[in-house]
């Protein structure tokens, strides 16, 4: 059995060794140069206590564990943004299949564990357990994490997708009066900011939406400027000069294929087939773009979001994620 050694992660060193673990996790290729780019994005951590003495602010603690040969065999990571949960902190463990049952998983655990007790978190969520990963679920269960809800993920093969028949709910909605731009057809802040006010209105709906909305700088970094994000990708429904829909496509470039990241609607304008609408628009978009297929995610408890997306468009379901929870005591 080979020794391994504890430390933390050295950036950009261990990018390409922690993107490689992190794709035995992951729904869509993960790369190096994306793990720089986010981070590029991430402000310098700087954590305190609201008035309850709850943590807030943001911050993050990463791991690896390296082998005797001086290969990165597992890494973890937890870390909270300034519009989290207050008192949560949010995990991520991955070891390399070959590595497993040597103890990583647990001693890294360890060790975001000492950190979250020092700085006093009260919650620590996992997102990304795949529910057909039995040994994972284990881990989590044998450290008191419980099971809270479940991410399903589901894809669309674009080949062949026609949708015609489900064409009719645009016209419908253009009779009704509502126009659809992308943002390459708005730019300037203007058109930002009211997408913008948006997203934060329609966010606070997403079923298991916990936690604050970011400031416009950062949501704008962290959805107007994440790689494989483009205005002409962000489809806008509107009435007059009002933004009441938004659907947002993001691109793999390892797989060309597409990720539906987004969809928003004004709860006065639901019901009007104004969601409908806009994700056909996003297929015929990724169609265009020549996208073997587009994979989106919905929460468990999102039965409207799981009937545009199964029964009408006809996505194909796929394994999804348990979110999976661990309250702490104060020490």
């Amino acid at each position: 059995m080979p020794d391994y050694y504890l430390r933390k992660i050295i950036q950009p060193d261990d990018f390409a060794a922690v993107a490689r673990l992190l794709n035995f996790i992951l729904p869509e290729p993960m790369t190096a140069e994306r793990l720089g780019e986010n981070e590029s994005k991430i402000p310098a951590g700087k954590l305190h206590y609201n008035g309850e003495g709850e943590l807030v602010g943001g911050d993050r603690s990463k791991w690896v564990a390296e082998d005797d040969r001086g290969r990165v065999a597992a890494y973890a990571i937890a870390w909270r943004a300034p519009w989290t949960e207050p008192g949560t902190l949010i995990l991520t463990i991955v070891v390399h299949p070959d590595h497993r049952r040597n103890g990583l998983g647990s001693a890294l655990y360890h060790k975001l564990l000492q950190w979250a007790l020092q700085v006093r978190a009260s919650r620590l969520v996992s997102y990304d357990i795949r529910e057909t990963d039995e040994g994972a679920i284990r881990f989590a269960a044998r450290f008191g994490f419980v099971m809270e809800r479940r991410m399903f993920q589901s894809v669309l093969d674009l080949a062949a997708f026609d949708g015609e028949k489900l064409d009719d709910s645009i016209r419908e909605a253009k009779r009704a009066g509502i126009r659809f731009v992308t943002l390459a057809e708005e730019p300037g802040a203007e058109g930002e900011r009211k997408l913008y006010e948006l997203y934060k209105t329609t966010h606070r709906d997403i079923p298991g939406h916990t936690g604050g909305f970011p400031l416009f700088y950062e949501w704008r970094k962290w959805h107007l400027g994440l790689p494989g994000t483009r205005p002409e990708w962000i489809h806008i429904a509107k009435d007059g000069d009002r933004y009441v829909g938004v659907v947002t496509l993001q691109r793999n470039e390892q797989t060309g294929a597409m990720y539906h990241e987004y969809t928003g609607v004004l709860p006065e304008y639901r019901g009007r087939r104004i969601a409908l609408s806009l994700k056909l628009l996003a297929v015929r978009t990724a169609q265009a773009c020549g996208a073997p297929y587009l994979r989106t995610h919905n929460d468990s408890m999102n039965g409207p979001m799981l009937r545009i997306n199964r029964d009408l468009i006809g996505f194909r379901a796929e394994p999804g994620y348990y979110k999976m929870v661990l309250g702490l005591r104060p020490a």
